[in-house]
């Protein structure tokens, strides 16, 4: 696992993508960005120079920290990377890593986000039909849904546009080649994982209008009937994009709270979608007088920063040969030079902590 300042340096990294985009230029000081990530000062400065020396911010004394806008258009040769949220946790590695591959073949890249919103994406799709791009990364929005804008997609092949799909994309979307997570298996690992340690009544949240959501949900089904133990509907709570805030506290834990108090109840032992959801339901549920992992064990995906700044440090599956960004871009470029390449399933890794 990368040292916490790295991490916190692919956050502000994507931070900075956001706030160049938009015309502004101005970081969150030094404190705040310690307060919002409850981290020590050190560790922000450490990841600021960090981010001065590879030219993404300028640090001005007394005055602050901020984004260069060069850093989001800087050459001819540009690559459109289209995600669901540019400030998501996972976004900034996948950012770090894609930019680093593209800047080193003479690449620029121009971000967008989607916010999940399949409207946002058509927008985006039609703009980037009227630019000068040489290729398309791009993260499908709501992806456990058909698409609306399969023939926006559509055209990009028409006009020879290289387009890649990471993450996920729509089951009405042929064609396309993709770098996704091996999402089955990794359920599937995670409830081999648990069934060793003796739960019985597992239990899971997962996101319903993403692709990972259900392929993560019948990977740990599968585990749980190989091993001759009862699937409990209502052990399996769903949530989707304008649910979120209801689970993160950005609008409260209004929906979490009533998923541990009525639907995770029984539960010994409980499978989240992602590190931030693991992250906010350790910490309900200690507020809760409930003890982890001792009466619920708490797993999830994504090894990433939260997992380790939780205050029960949390057992994450993460990649550990190649990674989402790395392996997204270099495809990405074989495909602009010509090559000949398969879609790609990455494998997951167990990374064991004291959650679960």
């Amino acid at each position: 696992m990368a040292a916490k300042y790295k991490q916190l340096a692919d956050i502000l990294r994507a931070e900075a993508a956001k706030i160049a985009s938009t015309g502004e230029r101005r970081l969150p000081t030094e404190a705040e960005i310690s307060a919002k990530y409850n981290i020590s000062r050190q560790t922000v400065r450490n990841a600021l120079e960090l981010l001065e020396e590879e030219g993404v911010i300028e640090r001005r004394q007394g005055s602050g920290s901020y984004a260069k806008s060069a850093w989001l258009r800087n050459g001819i040769k540009q690559i459109a990377v289209v995600t669901t949220f540019i400030d998501d946790y996972i976004f900034p590695s996948i950012l770090h890593d894609a930019q680093k591959i593209f800047a080193q073949s003479g690449y620029s890249i121009l971000i967008y986000a989607t916010g999940n919103s399949t409207s946002k994406e058509r927008e985006i799709l039609s703009l980037l039909l009227q630019q000068e791009i040489s290729a398309v990364l791009i993260e499908g929005s709501k992806t456990a849904l058909p698409s609306p804008n399969a023939t926006l997609f559509e055209a990009f092949r028409e006009r020879g546009i290289p387009l890649l799909f990471f993450h996920g994309y729509a089951p009405n979307i042929k064609g396309f080649p993709s770098v996704t997570d091996a999402n089955v298996e990794g359920g599937y690992k995670l409830g081999e994982y648990l069934i060793s340690r003796k739960h019985v009544k597992i239990g899971g949240i997962f996101k319903s209008d993403d692709a990972q959501g259900p392929e993560r949900y019948f990977g740990l089904i599968s585990a749980m009937i190989d091993a001759g133990l009862n699937i409990d509907d209502k052990h399996f709570c769903w949530y989707d994009t304008d649910d979120r805030a209801e689970i993160v506290g950005e609008g409260g834990y209004s929906l979490l709270d009533r998923f541990i108090d009525k639907r995770l109840k029984d539960c010994t032992a409980i499978v989240c979608y992602n590190d931030e959801i693991a992250y906010n339901l350790i910490n309900r549920l200690q507020e809760k007088g409930v003890a982890v992992p001792k009466e619920k064990a708490v797993v999830s995906f994504d090894n990433s920063f939260f997992s380790q700044i939780s205050s029960i440090s949390i057992t994450s599956l993460g990649h550990k040969e190649k990674k989402t960004g790395t392996a997204a871009a270099t495809m990405l470029l074989s495909i602009i030079q010509g090559n000949e390449i398969i879609s790609e399933k990455l494998g997951w890794e167990l990374y064991e902590r004291r959650s679960g």
